[in-house]
C-alpha cells in the first residue's frame, strides 16, 4: 500500500507541475501578451515596457516560469486589475462557498442516486425501471441553466416555496442560516449528477448480480437483502467512488452556470464576471485552482479505489 501511495503521489506531483506549465503558457497566449491584455489596448509602449519589467516579462521564458512557480508556491496568483484585489484573496473568499454548494449537491446526489440505481437494477425491465430511466435521461440531457429556470418558475414564481436568489451572505455560517435559499441551487446542481450516478449504480449492480459469488450465496440460502448488502453493494460502489473524484471538473462547470443563474457568490460567479470583464488574472487563477482540484480528486479516487479493492494496490 505504501508503494502504491508513493507512486500515485509522485504522479500527482508531476501532473500538478504540468498544470502550472499549462497555465503559464495560457498567460503568454493572451491577445497582445500579458501586458497588453491586462493594461488594455490604450496602453502606451512606455507603460507596457514598465509593466513587463516590473513583472519580469522582459526576461527569458525559463526565468519567467521559475519566477511564476515561486510566486505560486508563496500563494501569489496575481492581481485582479478590475477588482483591485489579489486573486488569492478573491479565491479564498469564494472557494469555500463553491465547495459548500458542490459538497451539498454531491451528498444529495449520492444519497438519492444509490438507492435509485439499486431499485432500477432489482426491478429491471419493469415499470419502475422504465420510469426512472426515462427521468434520468431527461435530467441528464437538459441543460443546467434550463433546469434552474424551470425550478425558479415553478417553485419560486408560482408556488413561492423558495427564493429565486441564492443566499448573499459573506460567510459560510450566513449562507447556511438561509437554508431555503440554498434549496434551488443545490437541487439544480444535483439533478444531473443523480441521473449519471443512478445509471452507473444500476449498471454496476446488474453486473455484480450475474457474478458467480452471488449465485453461490443464493445456493447457500442467504436472503436477497443479505446478498445485496454484504456482497453486491460493496463491489457495485467501486465505480461510483471513481466517479466521485473524476466528476470534479463537470461539477465545477455545473456550479458555474448555477451560480450565475441564482446569483450565488461563489467561484463560478467570480469566473463568469471575470470572463465578461476580461479579467485574465482571475480567469487563470480559477483555472489553476480547478486543475489542482481535479488532480487531487483523481488522487483521492485512486486511494479510495485501492482501499475498496486490494487488487488495485498491485497495479503499477
Amino acid at each position: 500500500m505504501i508503494r502504491f501511495l508513493a507512486t500515485r503521489l509522485a504522479q500527482a506531483a508531476v501532473v500538478l507541475l504540468l498544470v502550472s506549465v499549462l497555465v503559464f503558457v495560457l498567460l503568454h497566449l493572451l491577445p497582445g501578451g500579458p501586458a497588453r491584455a491586462i493594461l488594455g489596448v490604450q496602453a502606451t509602449p512606455q507603460a507596457i515596457a514598465h509593466f513587463n519589467h516590473q513583472q519580469g516579462y522582459d526576461r527569458s521564458l525559463p526565468q519567467q516560469y521559475l519566477m511564476y512557480l515561486g510566486r505560486l508556491c508563496s500563494g501569489d496568483l496575481g492581481e485582479s486589475y478590475k477588482l483591485n484585489q489579489s486573486v488569492a484573496s478573491l479565491l479564498a473568499e469564494r472557494l469555500p462557498k463553491t465547495a459548500l454548494l458542490a459538497g451539498l449537491s454531491l451528498a444529495l446526489a449520492t444519497v438519492l442516486a444509490v438507492p435509485l440505481g439499486i431499485l432500477q437494477a432489482v426491478r429491471r425491465g419493469k415499470a419502475a425501471d422504465y420510469v426512472l430511466t426515462g427521468a434520468a435521461f431527461l435530467a441528464y440531457a437538459t441543460p443546467v441553466f434550463f433546469l434552474g429556470l424551470i425550478l425558479i418558475l415553478v417553485f419560486s414564481q408560482q408556488l413561492q416555496l423558495f427564493p429565486a436568489e441564492a443566499p448573499q451572505a459573506d460567510t459560510i455560517g450566513g449562507i447556511l442560516a438561509d437554508l431555503p435559499g440554498l434549496v434551488l441551487p443545490v437541487v439544480t446542481t444535483a439533478l444531473g449528477i443523480i441521473a449519471a450516478f443512478s445509471r452507473y449504480t444500476r449498471s454496476a449492480v446488474l453486473d455484480n448480480l450475474s457474478e458467480e459469488y452471488v449465485r453461490t450465496a443464493r445456493a447457500k440460502g442467504q436472503s436477497h437483502a443479505r446478498i445485496m448488502a454484504r456482497h453486491v453493494l460493496r463491489n457495485a460502489l467501486i465505480p461510483l467512488v471513481t466517479l466521485l473524484g473524476l466528476y470534479l471538473p463537470t461539477l465545477f462547470s455545473g456550479t458555474l452556470v448555477v451560480e450565475s443563474t441564482f446569483n450565488y457568490p461563489g467561484m463560478g460567479l467570480l469566473f463568469w464576471n471575470a470572463a465578461q470583464g476580461s479579467d485574465f488574472p482571475v480567469l487563470l487563477g480559477v483555472t489553476l485552482v480547478v486543475g489542482v482540484a481535479t488532480v487531487l480528486g483523481s488522487l483521492f479516487t485512486d486511494i479510495a479505489y485501492a482501499a475498496l479493492d486490494p487488487r488495485i494496490r498491485s497495479v503499477p
